[in-house]
């Protein structure tokens, strides 16, 4: 009696990011992965910053819009919008 693990995203979720593409694109330069790497760098960045925000009440402290920084992944460079 063999037991299937659960897959850690759902196979629905992957169609859908797919959208009936090809599975090789998503993963050459440019393609899904960079984006979703993107997305999360940019989104833990700025939770990041909203933490650091909220805990400093009065501070003076606030956003002053975005620089652009590239870093290196194992799939080439990209760029990401830091606060």
């Amino acid at each position: 009696m063999s037991r299937r693990k659960e897959p850690a995203i759902p196979n629905e979720l992957l169609d859908q990011l797919l959208a009936g593409g090809d599975a090789g694109a998503a993963l050459a330069q440019g393609g899904l992965l960079d984006a979703l790497k993107k997305a999360l760098s940019e989104r833990a960045l700025n939770a990041e910053m909203d933490h650091h925000l909220a805990g400093e009440d009065g501070a003076g402290n606030s956003r002053n819009g975005y620089g652009r920084k590239t870093i290196t992944t194992d799939t080439g460079k990209l760029a990401i919008d830091v606060p």
